[in-house]
């Protein structure tokens, strides 16, 4: 990556980050909006949910980090719509930088975002009452998983946002594809809790690999292994593998969309 590319790309991502400055509520779906979903599945289904080898806090907590950073999905594509929409872009093209920093910009603006939202997530849920028990190196391994997870996250928001014809439909596809995705799998309640035919849908849901991931890293509970698939009996080579294959997808799809989408 030359030294231009980046140049450009970083002041990108100030123009984005200068929203948040101007607009302080932007950034309530990262601090927040984490806050309040931990307190309110701690204290709400906390009491009604029965966990093996721990309480349901320490269950909780990597189910609320994959599905918060999920449904970061909408920051970075509503951006772009947006942009697209008013024809900032094409008022951008016109500037001595190169095409792709634009992207760029907005995947380390987002980057930021994510990274506040998995801190604040980790410092809620020591306060209720969740703790890691695991090697250190492996606490290491979870968050970097969180990390390439969000990015390849973020990558995809940017190609749903070049995608769309307008913002307006960023959320309503953004909830239909995530809402069902998130929910019907092992975030908040063990898979074994399901009918049989959801518990086929959780075992093999790439959401629920990642959750279970992220909890044996941190040496939580995980939810019993009801359907013999591999991806759920080895949830760490398999989430790792999931998140780079989505990272590659989305970084791949959401340039190519990009070029076509602002190419005369």
């Amino acid at each position: 990556m030359s030294n231009t590319l980046m140049m450009d790309a970083t002041i990108f991502a100030r123009r984005n980050l200068e929203h948040i400055r101007q607009v302080p509520e932007k950034l309530t779906n990262v601090t927040i909006q984490p806050v309040m979903f931990v307190l309110l599945f701690a204290y709400v289904f906390g009491g009604a949910i029965d966990v093996e080898g721990a309480g349901y806090k320490e269950y909780l907590i990597g189910g609320i980090l994959i599905q918060t950073l999920a449904f970061a999905m909408m920051g970075p594509a509503m951006s772009i719509a947006t942009d697209l929409q008013e024809g900032v872009i094409d008022r951008f093209r016109s500037l001595p930088s190169r095409r792709s920093a634009y992207l760029l910009g907005h995947y380390l603006a987002e980057m930021l975002g994510s990274i506040l939202t998995v801190i604040i997530l980790l410092g809620t849920g020591l306060i209720v009452g969740w703790r890691t028990h695991a090697p250190f190196l492996d606490v290491i391994q979870a968050l970097a998983l969180l990390l390439v997870f969000a990015s390849a996250i973020i990558w995809l928001g940017l190609w749903l946002g070049i995608l769309v014809r307008s913002p307006d439909a960023v959320m309503g596809i953004g909830f239909v594809i995530i809402f069902p995705v998130t929910f019907i799998s092992n975030a908040f309640v063990p898979i074994e809790s399901m009918p049989n035919v959801l518990q086929w849908v959780a075992s093999v849901n790439p959401v629920s690999v990642l959750i279970a991931a992220v909890r044996t890293l941190f040496g939580n509970p995980v939810s019993p292994v009801t359907k013999q698939v591999w991806p759920i009996e080895h949830p760490v080579p398999a989430a790792w593998m999931y998140s780079v294959a989505l990272l590659l997808l989305g970084w791949v799809i959401a340039q190519r969309r990009y070029r076509a989408r602002t190419t005369d």
